[in-house]
């Protein structure tokens, strides 16, 4: 009975390796080969949204890889295939967006904010250098400030 347990202890855990294996991708020309890697790290999983579809192992890569190279042996080209990924998902896909109005402030905020952080510290250390004045003591507040330290009032 022990045995019988183990075996198929075994053979359900052995069987789940079957369940996450993807597709096997047969090997391809290498100029394809090149041409759906370069345009698959130029794109962005939509479900990942840190990782490339190259890079990716959800699902939804996987589909979006198939249709790369599907269309790469359609004979689209590889701004076909980007376009087509804009126009159906916009330009989140790309993982570098081009400058638009729409994409401006991405583009430009990060060094706005900075340079608008720069001027604040800039004014605030000169209001500060204005506000501490270090001059000397004239002679009736050093009698005043000795006066303190002795305790007298």
């Amino acid at each position: 009975m022990r045995m019988f347990k183990i075996w198929v202890l075994l053979s359900v855990l052995s069987g789940t390796y079957n369940v996450y294996a993807g597709e096997a991708q047969p090997m391809e020309d290498p100029a394809i080969e090149d041409r759906f890697k370069k345009l698959t790290l130029e794109l962005r999983c939509l479900k990942c949204q840190n990782q490339t579809i190259y890079d990716s192992k959800a699902g939804l890569a996987e589909d979006l890889r198939t249709q790369i190279r599907d269309q790469i042996h359609q004979g689209k080209s590889d701004q076909d295939i980007v376009d087509y990924m804009v126009a159906r998902y916009g330009n989140f896909v790309r993982y570098r967006p081009p400058m638009t109005v729409a994409t401006f402030m991405l583009w430009v905020g990060p060094f706005l904010l900075f340079g608008v952080g720069i001027g604040m510290l800039i004014y605030q250390m000169r209001k500060r250098r204005q506000l501490v004045k270090d001059a000397p003591l004239d002679a009736q507040q050093q009698q005043r400030a000795q006066s303190i330290l002795r305790g007298e009032k």
